[in-house]
């Protein structure tokens, strides 16, 4: 089935059975390569589900990482509605981590937090729409593939981060690419700081943010005028065009919009958890925002429940490969390049087999 295609099964079958399936093949695989390099699979998946959600400090990591991948998963799925593939959340994410630095080493002594964190995420929203509207406006009005540009501006954004966080904000006397630490009055609050019952760990209140877009998300897509603009331009361009809509301008918004999600990815980080600018703080979260997106079917709920599967992965994987030297970080990317790979380019692998035995059930 093609982009845009609509498929032949159920939308609950859309978004739950064919992920499921999606899932499990590539846990096979990946159970396989284990067992080649004489692990045991089953142990290694039992210590993967331990690390993230057998005790308390590990599912507050969990839930941190799914934070950032599900502003990073919404913000592709809004591309996707549009008929667009967007590829820069990282860029993006680097960027609107500047305008959130900006405004810490600009006001963090002077503002007080109410005003300061919010003022921040403006920032953080603002960056990233910016950093989108660029290759938004070259797919808009002058034919340039939307992938393409994405890409380049991923590479501009991290030479540019880095040759500012080097020379410009790095921290008076010191030697790491890094920037000094913000001011107190900039850190969103850790849940654990305000539930001392829970157990430490970088969780914020970023993750309660995350959960009000989803909502957010859903209602705007489906439930509103632009939504269905949205929807429309992306189900088919000439169509929506006859019916009056602007499909640069619905191109324009969508992807500022997608880069002002992608920004928001920053704000776990960097308000929430480490609280400072430093080179690689993004840590890939635009990259398998794109696997969430996909694997949620660009869907707030599936996006969420696919989020919460890669943070268990991120997390899981760290205490994997602290138990077992031989699953190194390089195995944990393999397996959610496994999960990429079946989600995306081989979404549609089991939809002749589901679909047939739907066909079956009907006849019956």
């Amino acid at each position: 089935m093609k982009f845009g295609q609509p498929s032949t099964l159920p939308r609950w079958a859309q978004l739950t059975v064919l992920p499921a399936l999606n899932l499990l093949a590539a846990l096979l695989v990946t159970g396989f390569v284990t067992w080649m390099i004489g692990e045991n699979p089953w142990e290694c998946l039992q210590l993967l589900i331990h690390g993230a959600f057998g005790y308390g400090e590990g599912t507050g990591y969990t839930l941190f990482y799914t934070t950032s991948y599900i502003f990073a998963g919404l913000a592709v799925a809004t591309a996707f509605h549009a008929g667009l593939f967007n590829i820069g959340g990282e860029g993006q994410a680097y960027l609107a981590g500047l305008g959130v630095t900006l405004v810490m080493l600009g006001f963090d002594h002077t503002l007080p937090s109410y005003v300061l964190i919010p003022l921040a995420m403006l920032a953080a929203m603002g960056f990233g729409a910016a950093w989108a509207y660029v290759p938004a406006y070259l797919q808009a009005k002058r034919g340039s593939h939307i992938v393409v540009t994405t890409i380049m501006f991923n590479f501009i954004a991290y030479s540019l981060m880095l040759y500012l966080i080097s020379h410009q904000l790095i921290e008076a006397g010191s030697q790491n690419p890094t920037t000094r630490q913000f001011a107190e009055t900039g850190w969103i609050p850790q849940l654990h700081t305000l539930f001392t019952s829970l157990p430490n760990s970088p969780l914020n209140l970023t993750f309660v943010l995350a959960l009000l877009a989803s909502a957010l998300f859903y209602l705007i897509v489906w439930h509103s005028r632009w939504g269905f603009e949205l929807r429309t331009v992306g189900t088919n361009e000439h169509a929506a065009g006859y019916a009056g809509m602007s499909v640069s301008r619905v191109i324009i918004i969508a992807m500022c919009v997608s880069g002002a999600l992608s920004g928001l990815s920053s704000v776990n980080d960097l308000l929430g958890s480490s609280h400072r600018m430093n080179v690689l703080f993004t840590n890939g979260v635009g990259f398998v925002g794109i696997a969430v997106a996909l694997m949620g079917r660009n869907h707030p709920v599936g996006i969420i429940l696919s989020a919460l599967l890669f943070g268990a992965l991120t997390q899981g994987g760290s205490d994997l490969s602290f138990e077992k030297p031989m699953i190194t970080r390089e195995m944990i990317l393999f397996i959610q390049g496994l999960i990429i790979l079946f989600c995306g380019a081989l979404e549609n692998l089991f939809e002749p087999f589901i679909a047939g035995l739907f066909k079956r059930k009907d006849k019956k």
